[in-house]
């Protein structure tokens, strides 16, 4: 009766293809981990042109199409893609070279090559620089000294950095133009639209709840539901550009140190959050878009970090479903999973079950995007249980290769209702034994 009556039979291909979330360079299978190896002993070998071969195909993501790489003899040249900006590349026997262009600026402006000039004393490979009328990035190196770690971090500050810092400068300086993203793939105007109104219904459904609480009582589950909402908005929105800057700085209104207490920095956050409320489609449509990352914009984490994250969230659930709030208690189970999301660079076996924990409480958004396969009916308050626990199923034997210790007990879930049944999830997220 389910299946025909929410479709939960329809077969998994026929989900469109929207990306969710930060990329994490953490998800390389055993083949491309086994590239870094070769890549190294190549370069100690003096092997330099067979280390790049190596190293390149390391940072091929061969689902993505995020690295253009082709070589004739001991020259080559390379293409890679993060987010709104392409680092080109060109090497020979002696120097390998990377550059990536941030902005036009047909008029000189003091103002924004001072700007520069500070921001050069942060970078530790690549530097700011001027070619003709185009602000660029650069790095290079003699292929002599260039060892994938070299490589590696050079070409992800260089990339990762561009990658920011093009939006906000062209925003900041009306001297300055975007250059160099034909690349970006427009989001279908349906997809945009669905995104626009569940941000604002998030939003507002938020800033709602809030408001009749007590304050000081409630500080500390109020956080929770405005943090949660930064990194869901972050997950499911994948803002880009100015939104984005936008919605990190409510982030950091909480966790900047300072002496504020935290109904304070709850008060600062949903006033960031009212002024996004505030928006106009045209004004969040821009920074809505798809696109190729090759690097992480945030640090890889050991599991006990995360396991520690998410069962220390999960203990501070339990007042507010014992005192019948469980729409806070759902959130504080949320924030654990979606913080580590939000801030590391995560293995693939857990973004793929933090993204099943999002389809499950967020059925209705993955709906309206067009998602065929549910796995829960929020207006029946029912679960697809064969459905979750086949995907569950699917995700840890797709890395058993890689974590052949990855298990997921699924015989603990508690399906009694969505409470028990996110605790009973994040209990068994840390469980997981990423050991190779």
């Amino acid at each position: 009766m389910f299946d025909k009556l929410f479709n939960w039979t329809k077969k998994k291909e026929q989900d469109p293809e929207v990306l969710l979330g930060r990329y994490s360079d953490n998800n390389k299978s055993v083949q491309k981990v086994n590239r870094w190896t070769e890549a190294d002993q190549l370069f100690k070998e003096g092997k330099y042109v067979e280390s790049l071969d190596a190293f390149f195909d390391y940072l091929r993501d061969d689902d993505l199409g995020n690295v253009i790489y082709g070589r004739n003899g001991a020259t080559g040249s390379l293409r890679i893609f993060q987010g709104s900006k392409i680092v080109n590349v060109k090497f020979d026997e002696k120097r390998f070279q990377a550059e990536v262009t941030l902005a036009r600026m047909a008029v000189p402006s003091i103002p924004v090559m001072r700007r520069l000039l500070e921001m050069n004393f942060n970078l530790y490979y690549s530097r700011y620089a001027l070619s003709a009328e185009k602000l660029c990035m650069l790095f290079d190196t003699d292929i002599s000294t260039a060892n994938p770690n070299k490589l590696y971090y050079g070409l992800k500050e260089l990339a990762t950095k561009a990658d920011k810092q093009d939006d906000l400068l062209v925003h900041e300086f009306v001297s300055l133009q975007q250059m160099d993203t034909e690349h970006l793939i427009e989001l279908p105007e349906q997809e945009k639209e669905v995104k626009f109104n569940f941000l604002q219904k998030w939003i507002r459904e938020t800033l709602e709840y809030i408001q009749p609480l007590d304050q000081e009582k409630f500080s500390g589950g109020i956080a929770y539901l405005l943090l949660t909402l930064s990194f869901r908005i972050d997950y499911l929105i994948v803002p880009e550009g100015k939104l984005l800057l936008d919605l990190e700085k409510i982030v950091d209104l909480y966790y900047r140190k300072g002496d504020k207490q935290t109904v304070e920095r709850n008060d600062s956050m949903s006033e960031g959050f009212k002024k996004l409320l505030q928006k106009k489609n045209t004004e969040v449509y821009p920074f809505l878009f798809r696109s190729k990352q090759t690097f992480a914009i945030v640090p890889p984490q050991n599991q006990k970090a995360i396991a520690d994250t998410v069962s220390g969230a999960a203990q501070n659930m339990f007042w507010y479903r014992d005192n019948k709030h469980p729409f806070i208690a759902n959130k504080v189970l949320e924030y654990g999973l979606s913080y580590c999301q939000y801030s590391y660079s995560l293995p693939k076996p857990y973004s793929d079950l933090y993204r099943l924990f999002m389809q499950v409480n967020y059925a209705e958004y993955f709906r309206e995007l067009g998602f065929r396969r549910m796995y829960y009916d929020p207006e029946q308050s029912e679960f697809n249980r064969e459905a979750i626990e086949q995907r569950i199923g699917e995700i840890i034997s797709e890395w058993k290769i890689k974590y052949p210790k990855l298990e997921f007990s699924n015989e603990k879930l508690n399906y009694e209702n969505l409470v028990d049944f996110n605790n009973s999830f994040t209990t068994e997220i840390t469980a997981l034994n990423f050991d190779v």
